[in-house]
């Protein structure tokens, strides 16, 4: 079943009687979610319909655009050189002509012939997903570091249509020209000039990233654990952020409303100081561009002592945003023990019904991996600051436990990782009471066979 949403609109020229762009008005667009019936790897979609297609929404908003129609269609096979079938690819230009449409927002990755192809047939401009997250990314970076990330990226995304004998467009409205519409100024291309443009960029991001690393050495010194707050763009990280740090960091409801990273230091119940840091939100089918290009930024992540992964329990697709950041952190190499540094947060619990709201907290007692919070209203934050208090490297439990004495794994393994405090062996049982920090504690738990725990203190 194909969704529409169409807003009738007033109809305006693309030029004024004057013969001049208007360039303050938001540019009228048409946002288009092509629906694969299958992934390339095989694997069906598991994203709804309505999210996927709400979200590339989300993104048009974010970047000034006034949405005339959204649609999600159905592809059964893409087409190498318009992606829709020859029939769709008409009646989509059919409704550009009718509603005076600007720009086509493509929720998908084009090929370069894909978008030339496109553009020629609808007579308008047609940008990519990647093409329209690097537009919100070049429009909301303010550092010198972000902004150096963010040109990176768009010089890596470019080049790949420059060579082809593609072009770029002067910029007009922030960001980086992807949205400019057909008839402005184009510049014939240069690969070697792009290449080099690349190079120096990269030069400048290395000079950062070393310099990054000597700050981190120097709070090593100190020694402040790092705490980062990751998750889906929109899922709450700032606000939650504010609420901690007592700070008033850009928080909207809106997605990638944060883009540089912000670092505050916090108090936990026990008197540590920790340091936390508020990064970019992740996104399906994020560029990997971008990945490589903030990958300076994301080490804060790498390096963390505790992850702190924040979801939205309201959303309907809160699950596939869970495995959207895992692949991204896998992409960063920090999978192997994420689990073991990790703790899940439900943020937005206010919106929920009373009856999720009760399984939510049930959950949150039983594992010192999980918590639900209400960044919005406080509720539940007291407790996710103990539980980071918990989890933090050198936060010590004692576990009684009671094990085999044929077990001499089990055995090495826990006076290897943990401090046994007492021990005592009767009948070919030993009990022990040993204290684990919490990551060898979630260590202990998945080897663990034989062992019964009997008290966890």
């Amino acid at each position: 079943m194909i969704r529409r949403r169409t807003v009738q609109l007033k109809k305006k020229t693309k030029r004024s009687q004057s013969g001049h762009s208007s360039k303050s008005a938001a540019a009228i667009a048409l946002v288009l979610h092509p629906r694969l019936s299958k992934r390339r790897d095989g694997s069906a979609a598991n994203r709804g319909t309505d999210s996927a297609l709400d979200e590339v929404v989300q993104l048009a908003y974010a970047i000034g655009l006034k949405i005339a129609h959204s649609e999600s269609i159905s592809i059964a096979s893409p087409r190498p050189a318009t992606l829709f079938g020859s029939g769709r690819v008409e009646s989509i230009g059919q409704l550009v002509r009718e509603l005076d449409v600007e720009i086509a927002v493509v929720d998908g990755k084009l090929s370069p012939v894909q978008q030339r192809n496109l553009e020629r047939a609808w007579d308008c401009k047609v940008i990519d997903r990647t093409g329209l997250i690097l537009e919100i990314f070049g429009a909301r970076a303010h550092t010198r570091e972000g902004r150096l990330q963010v040109d990176l990226a768009a010089m890596e995304y470019q080049r790949s249509r420059l060579v082809r004998s593609w072009t770029h467009l002067e910029r007009q409205r922030g960001g980086f020209g992807f949205m400019g519409g057909p008839g402005e100024t184009q510049i014939e291309a240069d690969r070697r000039q792009i290449s080099e443009r690349i190079a120096r960029l990269k030069c400048e991001l290395e000079q950062l990233t070393r310099t990054r690393g000597l700050h981190r050495s120097s709070r090593q010194k100190v020694p402040y654990p790092v705490v980062a707050l990751v998750g889906y763009t929109n899922a709450g990280k700032s606000t939650l952020f504010n609420r901690l740090t007592n700070s008033e960091v850009l928080a909207k409801d809106m997605l990638f409303a944060t883009l540089d990273p912000t670092m505050r230091g916090v108090s936990l119940p026990s008197g540590q100081r920790i340091i936390l840091s508020d990064t970019v939100g992740f996104i399906s089918d994020l560029p990997t561009t971008l990945i490589a290009a903030f990958r300076a930024t994301l080490e804060e992540v790498i390096e963390a002592d505790l992850i702190v992964h924040v979801r939205d329990s309201f959303h309907s697709d809160t699950n596939q945003q869970k495995l959207d950041v895992q692949a991204v952190m896998e992409e960063l190499g920090i999978s192997a023990d994420a689990e073991e540094r990790m703790l899940e947060v439900y943020n937005k619990i206010d919106l929920l019904d009373d009856a999720k709201r009760a399984i939510l907290s049930a959950n949150s007692h039983k594992h010192v991996h999980l918590a639900s919070v209400s960044a919005h209203t406080g509720d539940g934050v007291d407790e996710l600051l103990r539980k980071i208090d918990t989890l933090l490297p050198g936060s010590k439990r004692t576990l009684e436990l009671q094990i085999s004495l044929s077990d001499g794994a089990t055995l090495a393994w826990l006076y290897r990782h943990g401090d046994v405090l007492s021990r005592e062996d009767v009948d070919g049982i030993t009990r022990l009471k040993v204290g684990l920090d919490a990551r060898n504690v979630v260590r202990f738990e998945r080897r663990q066979q034989s062992a019964e725990i009997l008290l966890q203190a």
